[in-house]
């Protein structure tokens, strides 16, 4: 465990070396205070919470003032959120899922505020937007080990002699499909005749009901462990995994204690850490608009986390997915990124 720590620390130092290396000189902007729009909400225990985890922290350690404003899946939210934003702070991070024409087109009419756009690129014709991308493809592949390792491993309480594993995702948008498309290579890394089972949430992100109804569809149909790329949603998902004494894998955020010994791993994404380091070289001069970062593993700005105060994993399942996780980061194995194919195909 004490090597654990120290890797993750490792991996802390190297994602703000990779971002501080991203960046040069930029404009000086009004850093005293700071917006987070994000097109969902509050409360998913995962991506959006990550994000605004990172915007206290940095609350705390320069003494500004930060607005979190929630647009809630509304699209007529989008605009009016987006004109607040600009009109209280110079230093806006966007989560911007569908509404990137309006962000674009801000951007423009506001060219010396800061951009930042998560986990998707977006380009606006002026170049000022600087986009944060996550490779979750790397992660995802992890997982997919996990699970198939897991539903091959008929010693662990609940699993069935079928090689079936599950993914819920919250939607088939390129994102997501990015999430199952390495989920299901890491799975036919382990056994090329393991079936990964899918379903799609239509864009219900914050219907945990619906996220558990899934789940416990493919349960139904024997899957032994099921990915959740659902956000809130997702949080259904891990309860219906309890609710059967199955398992699930976390995404995001390390939610393997969110349902003890039922949560076997989680895929992070560490969205906080992204913004805690990008607003340190905003505030140091070095930040410079219009570029696109890739957090990988080798950043640390993913990950895939067993930690947790009850693992039922043996020991020796999760080396097998360290030991792929050290090779991806020494780029001694490449993870395939998502090519557009359609990944909902059962």
């Amino acid at each position: 465990m004490k090597g654990r720590k120290y890797f993750v620390a490792v991996a802390a130092v190297m994602f703000l070396a990779a971002v501080m290396s991203a960046f040069g000189a930029g404009p000086t902007v009004k850093t005293d205070k700071v917006v987070y729009l994000i097109n969902g909400a509050l409360g998913d225990n995962a991506f959006y919470d990550s994000g605004e985890a990172g915007i206290k922290n940095i609350e705390k350690q320069y003494k500004l003032q930060s607005r979190t404003i929630e647009c809630n899946f509304d699209a007529g939210k989008f605009q009016p959120a987006l004109d607040a934003a600009v009109q209280y702070a110079d230093v806006i991070f966007v989560i911007s899922y569908g509404f990137e024409d309006q962000l674009k087109a801000i951007a423009d009419k506001y060219p010396n505020k800061v951009f930042v756009n998560i986990d998707t690129v977006v380009e606006n014709s002026k170049r000022t937007i600087t986009s944060v991308f996550f490779l979750a493809e790397q992660s995802s592949y992890l997982a997919g080990m996990t699970a198939a390792l897991a539903t091959t491993t008929t010693s662990l309480k609940g699993i069935n002699k079928d090689k079936i594993i599950g993914v819920v995702g919250g939607d088939t948008d390129p994102i997501v499909s990015a999430f199952v498309f390495g989920f299901q290579n890491g799975a036919k890394s382990v056994d090329k005749n393991i079936k990964v089972l899918t379903k799609s949430l239509g864009g219900a992100w914050d219907d945990s009901a619906k996220g558990k109804q899934a789940a416990l569809q493919l349960y139904d149909q024997k899957a032994d462990v099921v990915y959740q790329v659902a956000a809130a949603a997702g949080i259904g998902v891990l309860q219906a995994a309890a609710e059967r004494g199955l398992y699930a894998i976390g995404v995001d955020t390390n939610q393997n204690d969110l349902e003890p010994g039922h949560v076997i791993a989680s895929a992070v994404k560490n969205v906080g850490a992204t913004i805690e380091e990008v607003f340190k070289t905003i505030k140091d001069g070095t930040y410079k608009p219009g570029i696109t970062i890739n957090a990988d593993l080798a950043s640390g700005g993913i990950d895939l986390v067993f930690d947790a105060k009850q693992q039922v994993l043996p020991k020796s399942l999760m080396d097998k997915v360290l030991a792929a996780r050290k090779q991806i980061i020494d780029g001694k194995l490449k993870v395939q990124l998502y090519n557009g194919e359609n990944v909902w195909q059962q």
